[in-house]
């Protein structure tokens, strides 16, 4: 297996780094095995050390993907520069983005970007019911395996 710091990396970014960002790393990290890449998460507005919500993790578990051991951190400049690509989870984390890096915008995409469907916002379950954590996971299932899919077929992805 390749060293960690030789991985290129995936940031994936949303706002609280407890629910969306978490179940997005964990389920690309399940799938990234042996790929020469490795998925990260982080907030736009939250602090270090916050658990992931109780519902992201049950959710994830259903698929066999354990997230809990997630721990919250805000995103920063140098997370931003390693970063091969960084995936958002709304316009406005996208925005927050380039506000905070203007260099990374050829690097930023939305996280519907790589799919036949229109450009959307994947929508906060924060404090919603394990259904709606359900419909997230499995919207991020499909996003995210697009965007593999992407990156198969530009040849980035170690078979």
């Amino acid at each position: 297996m390749a060293e960690h710091n030789q991985l290129k990396k995936i940031l994936v970014v949303c706002t609280g780094n407890t629910c969306r960002s978490p179940m997005a790393e964990g389920w690309l990290n399940a799938h990234l095995k042996e790929s020469g890449w490795i998925a990260e998460s982080a907030g736009v507005m939250t602090g270090p050390g916050g658990l992931p919500s109780a519902e992201a993790v049950q959710a994830m578990a259903e698929i066999k993907i354990d997230i809990s051991a997630h721990r919250s951190r805000p995103v920063t400049r140098s997370m931003l520069n390693e970063a091969a690509v960084i995936l958002t989870m709304t316009e406005g984390h996208w925005r927050e983005i380039i506000r905070q890096a203007p260099e990374a915008e050829e690097k930023t995409f939305l996280v519907h970007s790589f799919g036949l469907e229109e450009l959307r916002d994947v929508v906060d379950p924060y404090g919603l019911s394990i259904e709606a954590y359900r419909h997230t996971r499995d919207e991020l299932a499909q996003a995210l395996g697009e965007f593999l899919l992407h990156l198969a077929e530009r040849g980035e992805l170690k078979s």
